[in-house]
């Protein structure tokens, strides 16, 4: 699901860097004043784990890949601007140490699933789980639910950035200058794979999670 370079031309990357910042800014600043001590190595936990899931590149149709995020999971336990952070420096990291991901598609990346990954995730979340008791089952299945709409959601966005560079980049005669297949083969090719495999992997992690933490810390999900 990550972005390369060259696949975004500089209009698309640099207004989904231009949207980003403004997320960033502000859960930095909403972090700052509400989390907690004893939350600050789950913070640093949540962004090692996102790294290590978003490493599993898998390749699906098309000559795309897919892969699990733990957006949502972070959302629930931390928060959604936690979520924001976390996952927006593994995806740094990994494009400035690993080449996944492209260093000018950085804001895009971070837009598709740290910003709108987190906030779809844990807005879902909060829906569904309303006035459950955080040792209840709903919690679970709330959880396992948001993170597998919010992991399509990114793959849907991430489909859609690339599938519009043939419209708004090209050339003269009419030749894409950057991503060159249409909205109509990249929103299949990525989305397929997410909903038929990578969205029930990370709903099943969230899930197994979410268990563990109601049996062994519940205080993670006042």
């Amino acid at each position: 699901m990550h972005i390369p370079d060259g696949y975004l031309g500089p209009a698309t990357y640099g207004a989904m860097f231009g949207a980003t910042v403004p997320f960033w800014a502000f859960a930095s600043w909403k972090l700052n004043k509400t989390l907690k001590a004893r939350q600050a190595p789950y913070l640093a936990l949540g962004a090692a784990f996102s790294f290590v899931l978003m490493m599993f590149n898998i390749p699906v149709l098309g000559g795309t890949t897919g892969h699990a995020a733990g957006t949502t999971l972070i959302a629930v336990l931390l928060g959604p601007w936690a979520a924001v952070i976390s996952v927006s420096v593994a995806l740094i990291i990994q494009a400035l140490l690993f080449g996944d991901g492209g260093i000018t598609a950085i804001g895009a990346n971070c837009f598709t699933m740290a910003v709108a990954g987190g906030l779809t995730g844990y807005g879902i979340y909060r829906l569904i789980a309303a006035g459950s008791d955080r040792k209840s089952r709903r919690r679970v299945v709330a959880g396992a639910i948001a993170a597998y709409v919010s992991l399509n959601v990114s793959a849907l966005l991430t489909a859609i950035l690339l599938g519009i560079q043939p419209l708004i980049e090209s050339s003269s005669s009419g030749q894409p200058l950057y991503a060159p297949y249409p909205l109509a083969v990249t929103v299949p090719a990525m989305v397929s794979g997410h909903l038929l495999l990578f969205g029930f992997v990370e709903a099943a992690v969230t899930a197994l999670v979410l268990k563990y933490f109601q049996r062994n810390e519940p205080a993670m999900l006042a």
